[in-house]
């Protein structure tokens, strides 16, 4: 029996970028309304032992209901590591995406046959982790740059001081990148180089496909998050983030005007009322 058999069968697949959609750190909670009236938060991450995301605590229950009435999959860049440092409200997903599609973890180990399948596409369709790391650390000035990083073998990405990177490096990356099929991302002070293949939405269908679902709803806020957007029949993004500062948008993608962690809560509860219309029978 194969371990992902005993998931329950779901028209609907809600997937969801984490950092930033569903999951904030103190500066990005964003709060703008008087102390007094800022919402109660819930701690989902702990990093050297110092709380390090959060969630509103309506979040919280909206999210445990969603995940108790959907298949939930949290789909994130974040290496396995940095994954299960975060405890979401409700029960366990039994599939989540890591390493932007990467990784498909079935009850939170990395499915062999997915990552075979990945590697197989890296090595024919683009340029080489080796090739891409030595030219971002060739362009990068120490002046600016704080750290470089490899996740998971699979793509790198460099922590910059955002305030000394100087205007059009990260376009001229982007454009050196595109001809040896990486993309590039800037996402508040990490910049990402991440192989064309690797997208969040070929694991996505790949989740689709082994639970039946026939329906896919989907939230994220970075350009890595695009692909995803444009895979779900439905999508939400916040008023924040990489693709609302470019002005990204497709039609099957609605806009919302809340930012920061309430914005969170706006997709929690669009991923509730969207995902009962799916359910609910007809009349």
């Amino acid at each position: 029996m194969t371990p992902y058999s005993t998931t329950p069968p779901a028209a609907t697949l809600i997937a969801s970028d984490l950092d930033r959609t569903l999951i904030y750190s103190s500066a990005a909670l964003d709060l703008r309304m008087p102390d007094a009236e800022a919402p109660r938060l819930l701690c989902v991450e702990v990093y050297g032992s110092k709380p390090l995301s959060y969630v509103t605590e309506t979040a919280a229950g909206l999210l445990d209901e969603v995940a108790r009435t959907s298949v939930f999959v949290p789909t994130t860049t974040r290496t396995r590591e940095q994954y299960h440092r975060i405890h979401l409200p409700g029960p366990a997903p039994a599939f989540a995406i890591c390493a932007n599609g990467g990784h498909l973890l079935v009850d939170g180990v990395s499915d062999p046959d997915w990552q075979r399948q990945v590697a197989a596409r890296l090595a024919d369709e683009c340029a080489s982790l080796d090739e891409v790391r030595a030219h971002l650390l060739a362009a990068a000035d120490r002046a600016w740059l704080l750290k470089e990083r490899v996740a998971e073998d699979l793509f790198a990405y460099l922590v910059v001081e955002r305030t000394l990177l100087p205007d059009g490096w990260v376009k001229e990356l982007a454009e050196w990148a595109e001809g040896r099929g990486w993309t590039v991302s800037l996402q508040g002070r990490k910049i990402y180089a991440v192989p064309q293949p690797l997208t969040k939405s070929a694991a996505v269908r790949e989740v689709a496909r082994r639970t039946g679902a026939d329906r896919i709803l989907a939230a994220g806020d970075s350009l890595l998050d695009a692909d995803l957007l444009l895979a779900a029949d439905r999508g939400w993004r916040p008023g924040h983030g990489e693709l609302a500062d470019s002005g990204w948008n497709a039609e099957n993608v609605e806009v919302l005007p809340e930012t920061g962690v309430l914005a969170g809560e706006e997709i929690l509860r669009r991923f509730r009322a969207f995902g009962r219309a799916a359910t609910r029978p007809p009349a």
